[in-house]
C-alpha cells in the first residue's frame, strides 16, 4: 500500500522564531527590536519574543512585518493565579503568539505534560497562536528515548481539537543542545523532525502532518543555519540566545528564506520509522 504522508505533497512558510528569554534591559529591548524592523521576511515568517514586561514596549517598536509572542501564558484564564499572564490578556493586547512548554519552563518550574496541554488548550480557545516545544535530554538521547520522550510529550497535544497547524507549530529543542554549543547534526535532526511528522500522520492525518511547520532550536547559529535549514522537515528555527544579536539572527531568518520552496515533497518515505512503544 502507498503511504499517505509519503506521497503528499504541501508548501510550509518557514518560520523563525527568536526567544530572548530573560534578558535585555528596556533600552536594549527596544534597540534590537528597531534593527529587527530591517529584517526581510518576505519569504519567513518572523516572530520574537521579549520578557513579559517589555512586550508591550516592543510591541510598539515593530514594524508588522515582526510578530510578537509572549514567552508563556496561564492555564485557566483570568483569576486568582498569582504572577500569571492569561491567554486572554495577551489576546486583548494584540499579542498573536505564545510559546508553551519550553524545556526550561518544564525543567526549572516543573511544568508537566498535563499542564502544558492545558495551558494550549487555553491559549487556543483564547485565539493564540502557539510555538510548542518538545525535546529530551542528553541521558534520554544516549538510550536512544527520543522520539519516544517527543511522544510522550505530544500525547495530550495531539487530541485537542483546536490543534490545527494553522495555530500550532511544534518546536523540536533537544535539551543537551540548548545554550550548549551542541547542536544536533543534519542526520540526528532530519530524522527526528521526520519521525515527529509521522507520528502526527498516524495520531491525526496525513494532511496535518504535511502541513505542520516543525522549527529546530538548540544552540542555532549564523555557522550552522544554511545547513540546517535546508532539511526537508525542517520547517525553520527557534533561536535562543543568537536572537539578541540583530545581525547574527537576521543571517538565520536569510538561511530559511534561501530554503524556501513552493513545496515540499513527495517526503518522508525513507524515513518512516515504526511507532514507538505505547
Amino acid at each position: 500500500t502507498t503511504n499517505p504522508v509519503a506521497t503528499c505533497t504541501m508548501a510550509r512558510r518557514m518560520i523563525v522564531g527568536g526567544n530572548w528569554k530573560c534578558n535585555l534591559t528596556r533600552a536594549k529591548a527596544l534597540e534590537l527590536a528597531e534593527q529587527l524592523n530591517e529584517l526581510d521576511t518576505t519569504d519567513v515568517e518572523v516572530v520574537v519574543a521579549p520578557v513579559a514586561l517589555h512586550v508591550p514596549l516592543v510591541q510598539a517598536k515593530l514594524k508588522r512585518a515582526v510578530s510578537l509572542a509572549a514567552q508563556n501564558c496561564g492555564f485557566a484564564g483570568n483569576g486568582a493565579y498569582t504572577g500569571e499572564v492569561s491567554a486572554e490578556q495577551l489576546v486583548a493586547l494584540e499579542v498573536p503568539w505564545v510559546i508553551i512548554g519550553h524545556s526550561e519552563r518544564r525543567t526549572h518550574f516543573r511544568e508537566d505534560d498535563d499542564l502544558l496541554a492545558a495551558k494550549l488548550d487555553d491559549a487556543l480557545k483564547a485565539g493564540l497562536r502557539v510555538i510548542f516545544c518538545v525535546g529530551e535530554s542528553h541521558a534520554e538521547r544516549a538510550a536512544g528515548q527520543t522520539v519516544e520522550v517527543c511522544v510522550r510529550q505530544l500525547a495530550g497535544v495531539l487530541r485537542l481539537p483546536r490543534f490545527t497547524p494553522a495555530r500550532v507549530v511544534l518546536a523540536y529543542e533537544p535539551v543537551w543542545a540548548i545554550g550548549t554549543g551542541l547542536v544536533a547534526t543534519p542526520a540526528q535532526a532530519q530524522q527526528t523532525h521526520a519521525a515527529l511528522r509521522a507520528h502526527v500522520a498516524r495520531e491525526r492525518s496525513a494532511e496535518v502532518a504535511a502541513r505542520l511547520r516543525i522549527q529546530y532550536g538548540g544552540s542555532v547559529s549564523a555557522a550552522n543555519c544554511a545547513e540546517l535549514a535546508a532539511l526537508p522537515d525542517v520547517d525553520g528555527f527557534l533561536v535562543g540566545g543568537a536572537s539578541l544579536r540583530a545581525a547574527e539572527f537576521a543571517t538565520i531568518v536569510r538561511s530559511c528564506a534561501s530554503a524556501s520552496a513552493p513545496a515540499f515533497g513527495p517526503f518522508m518515505a525513507d524515513w518512516l520509522p515504526p511507532p514507538p512503544p505505547r
